[in-house]
Order: structure tokens, then C-alpha cells, then sequence
């Protein structure tokens, strides 16, 4: 049987965003009952067919790397990034800050040298990083619901993402419990799936790096350019979609 190809996401933002129930609800297509909080890394799997409905239709794994927010494990949370074929950055809706720190968060992965410094007050133009990396990214804002009661109220107002306008991204907003959030055929899905197919055709149709930055190792840029994974056959889907843990001691 013909091998099921992967591609890698990773899920970033501050603690408390909702990251953990956005990538279960990307996954299953329903809302988590109890999430948790990620210490370390979590993953989970989607079965995304690129290009449906198309003569290029075909069959390929998204593995979504929930990475933990906490600043406790920012100095070595980088083991996570090798190798990045796509990135979603998560916000609160309700938390202007955590929309403001998605600058800081694109900083750490296409800059992972900067883990390890200050880089809270690194002035960072994400165009630059963008036409180096030509890493596909989507921003997600979260608690949607909670944001629109507050509109209502006249106690809040939702401020488009600058990172998103920046980097030229699609923005979404969802409300992580309301499967019908990403529901198909609506606009969050479409754009949700464009992202998908943009990863996937950088990582197998495009000789474009996604780590093509000259300021960074070969070695890295080797990692980077990982093998496919191995052919499972469907028997074996279900324990490959199980999520997977990752922890930091």
C-alpha cells in the first residue's frame, strides 16, 4: 500500500488561549470535553486530503504539535521546532496581550537562536522572516463567543491582528466548543483548508526550504528536510491518529 505522507504544524501562543481544544476540534471535528493544560507538547493528527475534488486529490497526515505556552520552558521549547512545515498562531480574542505576544512567538520559531536572549524587546518585521522562510502561517483567534458578549456589551473591541496583516496571513475566529465553528463549506473551513494545501504543496511540490535562511546552520536545514514518513497501512490509522505527549522535566 502507498505511503501516507506528513506534514508538521506548529500550534503557538500564550498559555490559556485555547490551543490544546483548537487542535482537538481541528483533529475530530468536535469540541474537547475537559482540556487540560500542555506541559511540554501535545499532538495530535488530522487526515487531510489535499486538493479534494481535483485531478492532484491526495492523502496526507497534518500532525499538529501543540507546544506549552508557560515561559518556564522557553529556553528549551526550540526542540520542538525541527523541523516546521506550517505554523498557527493562536490568540484570546478577550486578551489584547496574548494578540500582541504573537509577535514574540514568531520570533522564537523562525528565530530560534533568540530562545536563549532577551527577545521580549527584539523589534521584529515579520515580512523579512516571511521572505526568507516562505513558511506558511494562519492566525486563529479563540473565544469568539466570549468576545461577542462582550461587544454587546459595549466592554470590548475585537482589533484586527497586525501580525496577520504583516505576514499577509488569513485570520479565523472561532469558538472552540461549536464543532460548527470549522463546520464545512464555512469560510473558517475554506480557510482553514487553504492553509493545509498551502503547507503541504510547500513541503512536497515546492524546492523551496522551509527553513531556507541563510543565518542558519546546515545541519538545521538538513533536519528540516525530514524523510516521509512510513507507509501504515489502515488498520494502523487509529493508533497513528492517537494523540501523542511530549513533557519537560
Amino acid at each position: 500500500m502507498a505511503a501516507i505522507e506528513k506534514v508538521k504544524v506548529v500550534v503557538l501562543g500564550d498559555s490559556g488561549v485555547g490551543k490544546t481544544s483548537l487542535t482537538y476540534l481541528i483533529a475530530h471535528n468536535k469540541p474537547i470535553l475537559s482540556p487540560g493544560w500542555t506541559v511540554g507538547c501535545s499532538v495530535e493528527v488530522k487526515l487531510h486530503r489535499y486538493k479534494e475534488g481535483t485531478q492532484a486529490q491526495n492523502t496526507f497526515f497534518v500532525e499538529l504539535w501543540d507546544v506549552g505556552g508557560s515561559n518556564n520552558h522557553r529556553n528549551t521549547r526550540n526542540v520542538f521546532y525541527q523541523p516546521t512545515h506550517g505554523i498557527i498562531l493562536v490568540h484570546d480574542l478577550t486578551n489584547r496581550k496574548s494578540q500582541v505576544n504573537l509577535q514574540k512567538w514568531l520570533t522564537e520559531i523562525l528565530n530560534q537562536d533568540s530562545t536563549n536572549s532577551n527577545y521580549q524587546h527584539i523589534d521584529v518585521d515579520p515580512e523579512q522572516f516571511l521572505g526568507s522562510t516562505q513558511i506558511p502561517i494562519l492566525v486563529i483567534g479563540t473565544k469568539y463567543d466570549l468576545a461577542e458578549e462582550k461587544q454587546r456589551k459595549n466592554q470590548y473591541r475585537r482589533l484586527a491582528s497586525s501580525i496577520a496583516e504583516q505576514c499577509g496571513a488569513d485570520e479565523i475566529f472561532v469558538n472552540c466548543y461549536q464543532a460548527r465553528s470549522l463546520a464545512p463549506g464555512t469560510s473558517n473551513s475554506v480557510k482553514l483548508t487553504r492553509f493545509f494545501d498551502k503547507v503541504i504543496e510547500r513541503r512536497y511540490y515546492s524546492r523551496a526550504s522551509p527553513f531556507s535562511d541563510k543565518r542558519r546552520p546546515a545541519a538545521l536545514m538538513s533536519h528540516v528536510l525530514s524523510t516521509p514518513v512510513s507507509a501504515r497501512s489502515h488498520a494502523h490509522a487509529h493508533a497513528y491518529l492517537s494523540p501523542r505527549f511530549y513533557r519537560m522535566d
